[in-house]
């Protein structure tokens, strides 16, 4: 099926690691046609995966920029649109898990840097564009949320909480700008075994996969299968959806 993709052009953030869905994202986009803005807090990472797109046979550049500095927004943007004019696509891939504690031994920085990143972040990048796609009365919008916002562990996570925001703004952005030609979605991974969680990818899997049906961690495929499909035209009656992507982890 052709997704008419064709033409369009994407940004992706967080979009440096080689194992994470961000990559992932920026390649399977390129696949269906499109030129990439690859963006990272790692100029080098974002580089790399540039030339990875570039070597599918289209444009791309890579634009260092903290998603939690609206000044760094709004510059990466400017550059964007001087060098190809528009923005068809953003997805909002950035973020960052900090290592669980108890509640009462959680430090103020750290609810700071996870409520930035995940969720201010997002906000930031999706009002940088939208001048842009209300201008040409075309969008597409697609946020990663989480499978924590649906699974209550022991610990309070300013985590999940802050994915909970990103998929309340995600509904409350699709409902205003839908009549200007502005799909906004929402991709909520299950767990996985890239990069983002630090730790013992063993313990990982030893915790998560009896409650996973499908039997496996989310791969960064699956994210990026999910994305194609909502940024996508076939899509276009689909808006305000989180779309749980988890092995069945939160059924």
């Amino acid at each position: 099926m052709d997704l008419g993709l064709k033409g369009k052009v994407a940004l992706v953030t967080g979009a440096g690691s080689q194992i994470g869905f961000g990559k992932a994202i920026c390649l399977t986009l390129a696949k269906e046609g499109c030129d990439v803005i690859v963006n990272d807090i790692n100029l080098d990472d974002a580089q790399k995966t540039a030339a990875e797109v570039k070597a599918l046979g289209h444009k791309s550049i890579a634009v260092k920029a903290d998603v939690t500095k609206k000044a760094e927004v709004q510059a990466m943007v400017k550059k964007a649109l001087a060098e190809f004019g528009r923005i068809d696509i953003l997805v909002n891939n950035a973020g960052a898990m900090a290592p669980a504690e108890p509640f009462s031994e959680q430090d103020e920085s750290v609810w700071d840097k996870e409520l930035n990143l995940n969720l201010k972040g997002t906000m930031l990048c999706a009002q940088a564009v939208l001048p842009s796609m209300l201008e040409h009365k075309y969008g597409k919008i697609v946020n990663i949320s989480s499978g924590t916002v649906r699974i209550i562990h022991p610990m309070v996570s300013a985590y999940s909480i802050a994915k909970s925001g990103v998929e309340t703004f995600t509904k409350q952005l699709a409902k205003v700008v839908i009549k200007e030609g502005i799909n906004v979605n929402s991709v909520s991974p299950g767990w996985s075994l890239t990069n983002f969680i630090k730790g013992d990818k063993e313990a990982l899997k030893a915790r998560f996969l009896p409650e996973t049906p499908i039997g496996r961690g989310t791969e960064p495929q699956d994210i990026a299968n999910a994305v194609a499909f909502l940024v996508s035209d076939i899509s276009s009656d689909i808006l305000g959806h989180v779309l749980s992507v988890d092995g069945g982890s939160t059924i």
